[in-house]
């Protein structure tokens, strides 16, 4: 057998045995929206298991068959473990799901929503609950302040 059939072969049998997806020792709070991402994204697991199988024998691509198999086991865990959180009609106090919009000491003013750790984007506009930012504002109501790095932070609207 030659070295180089060897190293290829141990090359795929590491790629095989990906690592689990973290899951966070949080609580896993979800909006509605969130909830549907999670669905959404276990559908799709589970899609890329069921191809994954169905293209021949798993020796042929273990690499497809362990990230198909690592993701459903992320899923199904995240989808076990959802908390649904509805929407808190005119909220008087930062809570999770609601927007809050920020002025910090610099004067930007920033909004972002309150969401779960699997739904956080903050390019898009939210961040996760355990997020520094979302912990420092949480419970709090328009026109207190809170310091977050050093920095004031005044909110200024909830909704």
């Amino acid at each position: 057998m030659s070295v180089a059939f060897t190293k290829d072969e141990d090359h795929e049998s590491a790629a095989a045995n990906l690592p689990d997806r973290p899951i966070s020792p949080h609580p896993n709070l979800v909006t509605p929206s969130g909830l549907a991402q999670l669905e959404a994204a276990f559908a799709e697991a589970k899609a890329a298991w069921t191809a994954a199988q169905a293209a021949g024998t798993v020796n042929e691509d273990r690499t497809a068959m362990a990230r198909a198999t690592r993701d459903l086991r992320y899923y199904t865990a995240r989808l076990a473990s959802a908390q649904r959180i509805d929407p808190v009609p005119d909220p008087d106090r930062v809570v999770f799901g609601c927007t809050v919009t920020i002025e910090r000491e610099d004067g930007r003013v920033q909004t972002f929503r309150i969401v779960g750790e699997d739904e956080a984007d903050p390019a898009a506009g939210s961040v996760s609950y355990v997020s520094p930012l979302a912990r420092a504002v949480m419970g709090k109501a328009v026109d207190e302040e809170v310091t977050l790095d050093g920095a004031d932070i005044a909110i200024i609207a909830i909704r």
